[in-house]
């Protein structure tokens, strides 16, 4: 037989293997970074619950001081900054452990997480008396730009951070 005079057609490859469906193994990794990036995005969203009414207090702590660069008032800003942080440290730590506290276990409390005593001792010991002032009486001897800095740190210190 003449080789030539064969019909002989060309070689057919088996089509490639394509990438579709994906093989039970690549279904458990999919699987697996989506739980993982959901329990990340969960994890994050939780913790910004928890830091909002830090956020928020401290949003009104600055409209509190802008309130006082217009007013002047130590006394009106010394009240709203005592309630600011009482409320603001009742939706960190236990009621029954915040609500009752007055004078210096408050400002003992509130000296609790931070590196040095700085309401027991220092300028933020001016908050158990400045809402009670005269506000004519009231001269340059409230150091309000050190109350602020206290009360900003307190705010931004997590409550129980030590514990």
């Amino acid at each position: 037989m003449d080789p030539q005079a064969i019909p002989l057609r060309g070689l057919h490859l088996p089509e490639a293997i394509g990438w579709w469906p994906l093989a039970p193994g690549w279904w458990l990794l999919i699987a697996m970074v989506l739980i993982a990036a959901g329990l990340l995005i969960r994890r994050w969203l939780q913790r910004r619950a928890h830091a909002a009414a830090r956020r928020k207090a401290l949003r009104q702590l600055e409209e509190s001081r802008s309130a006082y660069a217009y007013h002047g008032n130590p006394v009106a800003l010394g009240a709203e900054v005592s309630e600011l942080l009482r409320r603001t440290m009742l939706a960190y730590a236990p009621r029954a452990e915040v609500a009752g506290l007055t004078g210096d276990a408050w400002l003992e409390w509130l000296d609790r997480d931070l590196d040095e005593p700085r309401f027991s001792e220092g300028p933020g010991r001016r908050l158990l008396e400045l809402p009670y002032r005269n506000p004519e009486t009231v001269a340059g001897d409230v150091d309000i730009d050190g109350m602020l800095a206290v009360v900003r740190e307190r705010l931004r210190t997590p409550v129980g951070r030590g514990a």
